[in-house]
């Protein structure tokens, strides 16, 4: 990973560079690629599980990229970006019609010489996280994972700002429960 790659991330990608990539530039393809791909990975791992993630992310950027020419401009370009990604993601879960029960296997670059005891923790988690409901778990991940603001998480799934909320604290409570 390149020392600037981190703090690309934490940018938004500009408009010049949306048109850039809008036309072929490969630069400008490779910028939005390594400002967004941790971020929309993480998404993936979250919403569908480590053993898709890899193929459900690349799908997104062929996607994407392939749809540049669809960005408005009206939200902020990763807004647009995780609306792809997370349906992608609902498609995948719709298409292999089953609930997600088997475990999420932390990322790689996230992974440390934890404990056992936190290792668990964290795989009860991952559980509980797994068991909700995909709309549900994708604004969790969304908010929690990505800080989307509630308008942004709105934007992004195409409801309205208080349906964030409402479907958030839902999360939220059935993740406790879960974990209780």
């Amino acid at each position: 990973m390149e020392p600037s790659h981190e703090n690309t991330a934490q940018n938004s990608i500009d408009e010049p560079t949306v048109q850039a990539a809008s036309v072929g530039d490969r630069r400008a393809l490779r910028d939005i690629y390594e400002a967004t791909s941790d971020r929309v990975y993480r998404l993936m791992v979250r919403m569908v599980g480590v053993q898709d993630a890899d193929d459900l992310t690349q799908q997104v950027y062929v996607r994407s990229f392939s749809k540049l020419s669809q960005f408005s401009g009206d939200s902020k370009f990763e807004t647009w970006l995780y609306r792809l990604a997370t349906n992608e993601a609902l498609q995948h879960l719709r298409r292999e019609k089953h609930r997600r029960t088997s475990e999420l296997v932390a990322e790689p670059t996230t992974r440390q010489n934890d404990s056992v005891e936190q290792d668990e923790r964290a795989q009860l988690v991952r559980q509980a996280l797994a068991a909700l409901d995909p709309e549900l778990r994708a604004i969790f991940t969304l908010k929690e994972e990505n800080g989307l603001s509630y308008q942004e998480i709105a934007a992004t799934l195409d409801i309205p700002e208080g349906t964030v909320g409402s479907r958030l604290n839902r999360a939220r409570r059935e993740l406790r429960k879960l974990l209780s």
